[in-house]
Parts: structure tokens; sequence; C-alpha cells
């Protein structure tokens, strides 16, 4: 079933429609961080591009968007995730992948592409589904974990083998051209925005590092090794990088007893 946006899950444990943040009360039709609640860790986007991160930060800044209860205009460029797909796309059969997704026009680096939007469910209902999958079976699952400045770790769980959107369709790829940023709206549930991370061709077929290393500040190696009686879950990486790691990347955590 084809959905745009986020649903909540079956376990129905997390409500990502739901509206928890409250709205600025700028009256300009374009917010400024000087005034605006909304963009207090600066501007998220410039001329509709996501705003580079500065490299001595060390760190990713957040990004909030205005939201449904902000008293700015629907023009405004600090909404950008929320007004959707906006580019042309296609989902096509690849030689070894199964179904990919590739841009019919070119995109600026900078620029969003696509949400990976899904069912958002609970850590148990996350578990009980992977583990519930043959080795044959395509894993949609995406867990995002956010490293808070605190030294807490906020998780995130999307599937969208259900119910989701074109993001389901995108491939990995060890050397990518899109990367992932949590974009918050209407509260702490994240859309997962898919931008460019370089100019791409028309044609050119749209991949992102499944395991989140790719634009991170800073660099990190977080992947684990699968135990010995695991490791045959492990499924080929064909992406065809030159950097290929030749296996998919393995997150064990869903795999533990909930």
């Amino acid at each position: 079933q084809y959905s745009p946006d986020n649903v909540a899950g079956a376990d129905g444990e997390v409500d990502p429609t739901e509206i928890t943040f409250p709205g600025c009360s700028c009256l300009t039709s374009s917010c400024l961080p000087a005034a605006c609640s909304c963009l207090r860790h600066g501007d998220n986007y410039s001329d509709s591009r996501l705003r580079a991160a500065e490299r001595e930060e060390g760190y990713t800044r957040p990004v909030f968007e205005c939201n449904a209860m902000c008293q700015c205009g629907e023009a405004c460029q600090n909404r950008l995730v929320q007004r959707g797909l906006q580019l042309r796309l296609e989902v096509f059969k690849t030689e070894r992948k199964g179904w990919g997704l590739r841009t019919l026009e070119p995109i600026a680096q900078g620029s969003f592409v696509c949400e990976y939007a899904g069912e958002v469910l609970g850590f148990r209902e996350a578990c009980r589904r992977v583990q519930a999958q043959a080795p044959e079976d395509s894993n949609y699952i995406i867990v995002v974990r956010e490293h808070l400045h605190s030294g807490g770790v906020l998780e995130t769980f999307v599937d969208p083998s259900h119910v989701g959107n074109v993001g389901r369709f995108l491939n990995h790829s060890c050397d990518p051209n899109l990367f992932m940023v949590p974009v918050r709206v209407d509260s702490m549930v994240p859309r997962l925005a898919l931008f460019a991370a370089t100019e791409i061709a028309a044609g050119e077929e749209l991949s992102y590092d499944y395991s989140g290393r790719f634009h991170n500040l800073p660099p990190s190696d977080r992947e684990q090794k699968p135990p010995g009686e695991a490791a045959g879950l492990r499924k080929p990486c064909y992406c065809g990088s030159p950097a290929c790691a030749s296996f998919l990347p393995w997150d064990s955590s869903l795999f533990s007893t909930p």
C-alpha cells in the first residue's frame, strides 16, 4: 500500500501523525533564525537545499521544520521535506539487485530527493518481524540511531514492507549519491529524509549507505560482525563500487531477544 508519509505500525506503539510541537509565532512569509523558535539551531536550508554542516562543529545539527501549529505561511523556506516528493523518479529492474530507483532529471547537490516512509514500529515489533523473515526474504526495516550530546540514543524503526513509499526501492551502495537525515516536523518522531550528496545526472540510479556511515560526523565504524550462526544471513553487495565491502551492512540489534 502506497503512503507518502509515515504511519503508525500495527503495534500502535508510536504515532508519527501526532502533533506535539508548539508552533512558532512568526508573522513573516519566511522565518528567520534570530526570531523563529523552530530555527534555534540556525538555518536548515538555503535556496531549497540542505545547509552544509560545519566541519569544525564535529557533529550534525538537528533539523526542525516549521509545523502545522506555526503561524508562518506555506511558502516559508523552513518547509521542505514536509512538501513531499517533487522530482520525477522511476522504479526500474536492475541486473542483480532486484528493483532500483533512478532519477529522470538532474538533481543538485543538497536537494531533498525523497523520504524513506513506512510503518513506525516499537522495538519489540521490529524484532518480531525481522526474526520471522526467511534468509531469502528482503528486509526493508531500517533502524536509525541518533546519538545525543547528553550521551543518550534515540532509536527509530521504520518498516515499508507493507505500507510505504518510493524510498523502499532504493538500493545500498558503498559509494552512494544520497545520505539520510532525520527531519522533525510535528513531533519527535523523525521523517527519514534523503538528500543528494553530490550532483546527480538524469538516468542515474539513486542509492544510500544502509549502515549510516556515509556523511555522518564524526566518521565512525559501528557496523558489527555477525555471530557465527548468523553469518549465513549476510547478503552480498552488488553496488559495483571500487570501495565495495562485498556484503550489505549488518546490524545484530534486532536479532537479540526483546
